[in-house]
């Protein structure tokens, strides 16, 4: 893999990680929500388990799952329940009037918690998002003949220049808590992200 090849595909990395999408949504309400080092674990989940992703499809789960086609749609509706549900949790979570965190309530079924690395990591295969880039990633910047060290490099590199992209999120979420101490204005601010979302879903739906 030549210098060109891979500046070009860190500049791919760059780019599809910083711009918006379901990881970078949620990344930012965790950062509003519980601040950046409580967000962490939800961070490393995103990049790591982003990173594993990149080698499976590289080192040939892509070529397996297109004898399954069947499978891409499963993915897709269980992906379409599972953000509608964190998008209910976090448009129905009551703000705490004191921390500016949520309300951890009998009853209340908010999101109490920041989502955990596991939680996070997992996410990323039913992300539709997600899937679109790492096969157009490893499609576009990796020759059909690479070996396991080439994937690895790839992956390796978008892990690099994307970590820093998704820290931007959670710390411009860091940065708005203080705009949002005020209960009305996070509630708003947490319906807005739920919405956003539920937005999200139809370019995969619609596909």
């Amino acid at each position: 893999m030549n210098t060109e090849t891979l500046f070009a595909a860190g500049l791919f990395a760059v780019v599809s990680s910083v711009t918006p999408g379901p990881n970078n949504t949620m990344l930012m309400a965790s950062g509003v929500n519980f601040g950046f080092r409580r967000s962490q674990r939800h961070l490393w989940g995103v990049n790591l388990g982003f990173t594993f992703m990149l080698l499976c499809v590289g080192l040939g789960l892509h070529s397996v799952l297109d004898r399954f086609p069947q499978f891409y749609d499963v993915l897709r509706y269980l992906g379409s329940a599972y953000m509608l549900w964190i998008a209910w949790k976090l448009a129905s979570a009551r703000p705490s009037h004191t921390s500016g965190a949520t309300a951890a309530e009998p009853g209340n079924p908010a999101i109490l918690r920041p989502m955990g690395f596991w939680a996070a990591a997992a996410f990323q295969w039913i992300n539709p998002k997600a899937w679109v880039m790492a096969v157009t990633c490893m499609s576009t910047y990796l020759s059909p003949n690479a070996g396991a060290a080439q994937v690895a490099l790839l992956a390796g590199l978008f892990m690099v220049m994307g970590a820093p992209c998704s820290a931007f999120w959670v710390g411009f979420g860091q940065a708005m808590r203080g705009l949002l101490q005020d209960p009305l204005r996070l509630r708003i601010f947490n319906i807005t992200m739920a919405l956003a979302l539920v937005a999200s879903l139809y370019p995969m739906l619609k596909g």
